[in-house]
């Protein structure tokens, strides 16, 4: 993974790497289990203090992120929804006789089984998608972002929600990727979730150019994270501050003057809030990957 550090800027270069890392994992730039550079690597490639490298990757190994091995090194965490099995085969073979023995044991006839199982099997598919989030203004994005990619009905829910039964009525629940652990305890045994991954900080700046020095970018967002994981990515690609403007789209008269801006940058729900005449540049959360993959389950088990 590629890093970007800017050491003559408002955003201390420990939360620059913070942020960059967090962003690869979550984006799958980072995989489970892979070995980040030692702190003596860093530190030499970026000409900074080791203690820096040192305190960015505590910050994330107490946060879950990553994890230190002892006399090896720092590795990426390996977040999941579903433990070791022996075979996805055997697994539901057991299960399935576990199921039979039991209905029989009380007296039900094959026939009888037969027919509710068919019964079950007929259920209609989940008819939208619920995006749990904890964070407000995020899952609306994620919502936004889904609904455009998809053509598909969308619902959101915090993760205390979405333990109610009315919530997963007829859902499909989605989810970002570092929500899983908290997924697992929150939802029913019997709901599986698709973990989505958020677009990368390599593939943000992809085909991006750089604006002149003297172009004022405006970032607006609901979103407050938005705004400094943005500000961030900026300063570490060597923008000048002082060219940097941000909006929160919450308060009140935040859309004032942008139809005279030549450079704005936002999410996928605020781009829709525009004044008209605003060409954004829309950064959306949601990795390509992961949008293939909600269209291939609306074509496969959503639609007739």
């Amino acid at each position: 993974m590629r890093l970007w550090l800017s050491k003559n800027s408002d955003v201390p270069v420990r939360e620059q790497l913070v942020s960059q890392i967090i962003i690869g994992v979550v984006s799958d730039d980072l995989k489970p289990g892979q070995k980040l550079p030692s702190t003596r690597e860093l530190a030499r490639r970026f000409g900074i203090h080791s203690n820096t490298v040192s305190a960015a990757y505590r910050h994330l190994a107490g946060r879950g992120w990553v994890e230190f091995r002892k006399g090896s090194g720092v590795y990426v965490r390996a977040h999941t929804l579903d433990q070791p099995t022996s075979t996805p085969a055997l697994e539901l073979d057991q299960l399935i006789s576990s199921f039979l023995q039991a209905a029989r044991s009380r007296g039900f006839s094959l026939g009888e089984i037969k027919g509710r199982i068919k019964h079950w099997l007929k259920h209609e598919p989940p008819d939208h998608f619920l995006i749990i989030e904890p964070d407000e203004e995020l899952r609306r994005i994620l919502m936004a972002e889904i609904k455009e990619a998809t053509g598909f009905g969308v619902a959101g829910a915090s993760l205390e929600e979405c333990t109610r039964s009315a919530h997963l009525s007829a859902a499909a629940p989605v989810a970002l990727y570092n929500h899983a652990e908290s997924l697992r305890a929150a939802l029913p045994a019997d709901y599986n979730c698709l973990l989505l991954h958020t677009r990368s900080v390599v593939d943000s700046l992809k085909g991006a150019e750089k604006p002149p020095p003297d172009t004022l970018v405006t970032v607006v967002s609901r979103w407050r994270e938005f705004l400094r994981w943005t500000h961030t990515i900026l300063i570490a690609a060597g923008l000048d501050p002082a060219a940097l403007s941000f909006r929160d789209a919450r308060e009140r008269h935040w859309e004032k003057g942008l139809r005279g801006g030549n450079f704005i940058i936002t999410d996928a729900l605020t781009a829709t809030q525009l004044p008209q005449g605003c060409q954004p540049r829309v950064y959306r959360v949601i990795a390509d990957s992961s949008i293939r993959e909600l269209r291939s389950y609306v074509e496969q088990f959503l639609t007739r």
